[in-house]
């Protein structure tokens, strides 16, 4: 069922609450010649997925019977691997951190829809939420409704991210072609920066998105309006698997317009706009860090648009009950506390002539005073 919302009706919501355990992961692998093929089966795991457990956790994990070969379970680190064989590793069910569940619905049709996402909700399975995440949400929704989307087993998938802390808009497709059509809104957006050609400026003028963010930052921006230019790129860091997104010279090309709401002198806090033209990770919390005005409350980034402790000699072997990694002790991307919101989306429909604007409420600490005298 749709829930057909506009600015002039009120904002519908669902959600189910998450079980007290996720149902575990399967993890399947199939041996081959050419690289896997006459390894020990605590060689294959520990280096194939170091970054899920060390060696000791792979151990623990073998011994447990957590890993079959053929259908068998085989406790012996030391089995030799043959090709074809098929293994699979269970991960036991874990209670996941906790994390809302309730999604309200901004805008739908039958090509997509757009969610107001809360902070301390991860959008996409990874790490220790694999099952209280917003695609959950919307897996179970579809599979209750008696829509065609039910029917045929599909259902929408966001066609972008935001951070687990981050709250606001959430774009999800529902169809094929919505799916397509969006994703590649967010990849032109984002290939435009960085080429100064004539043409490339003359498209850039022609986006068919565009993203406006409230955020409350650290210290008074002395100028109204900035434009940030600081490429993104990575770096080794404990706890990330891929390297941490970072300020840096050799990274991709960002664009971030940011202007001046409010100043609270006061409080040493400013409140600002963030238009990005680009979508790169954690892009604009990077942004304002690397101008001197970090995001209030934020647990990891610092001026400079680098991480506030770092220390990429120190690797921890200890591990959980799991066998996995401990939890990293440092901060890590997913951590929240920081206030950022995706408050409006203009875009061009993905099947119909027509352009949607798309505005999530502000919390009330992203509000302007005027803002919230209104309101009152």
């Amino acid at each position: 069922m749709l829930c057909n919302n506009n600015s002039r009706s009120p904002l519908c919501s669902f959600g189910s609450p998450w079980p007290d355990l996720n149902e575990g992961l399967f993890y399947n692998d199939v041996v081959s010649t050419s690289s896997d093929s006459g390894l020990t089966l605590i060689h294959f795991y520990s280096s194939k997925y170091k970054n899920s457990a060390p060696l000791q956790g792979w151990l623990q994990r073998i011994h447990n019977g957590q890993i079959t070969i053929d259908g068998e379970v085989v406790k012996e680190p030391k089995a030799i691997l043959r090709d074809g064989m098929e293994l699979v590793y269970h991960r036991l069910p874990w209670r996941e951190p906790d994390a809302p569940y309730l999604l309200q619905v901004l805008y739908e049709d039958d090509d997509m829809v757009a969610l107001n996402k809360p902070p301390g909700l991860q959008v996409l399975p990874g790490g220790l939420f694999q099952q209280r995440t917003v695609l959950m949400q919307l897996q179970w929704r579809a599979s209750k409704g008696s829509s065609s989307l039910a029917i045929q087993g599909s259902h929408p998938v966001p066609v972008h991210r935001l951070g687990r802390g981050t709250s606001g808009i959430l774009l999800c497709a529902k169809t094929k072609v919505a799916k397509t059509s969006l994703a590649a809104y967010f990849a032109d957006g984002t290939s435009l920066i960085g080429d100064s050609s004539n043409a490339n400026m003359e498209q850039s003028k022609r986006r068919k998105i565009s993203k406006i963010y409230r955020a409350l930052v650290n210290g008074i921006l002395n100028q109204d309006k900035i434009i940030i230019k600081q490429p993104i790129g990575t770096m080794r860091y404990p706890g990330v698997a891929k390297g941490l997104y970072v300020a840096s010279p050799s990274g991709k090309p960002a664009l971030s317009k940011v202007e001046v709401l409010e100043r609270d002198s006061q409080l040493n806090q400013t409140l600002v706009q963030v238009e990005i033209e680009s979508g790169r990770p954690h892009q604009i919390r990077i942004h304002l860090s690397f101008i001197g005005h970090p995001l209030l409350g934020d647990p990891l980034y610092d001026v400079g648009g680098q991480p506030m402790c770092f220390d990429s000699e120190h690797e921890d072997e200890s591990f959980a009950e799991d066998g996995g990694y401990e939890r990293p002790a440092k901060p890590v991307p997913g951590d929240c506390g920081y206030y950022l919101h995706a408050h409006q989306l203009v875009l061009s429909h993905p099947t119909k002539n027509e352009v949607i604007k798309i505005t999530a409420p502000l919390p009330s600490i992203l509000r302007t005073q005027a803002e919230t005298e209104e309101l009152m």
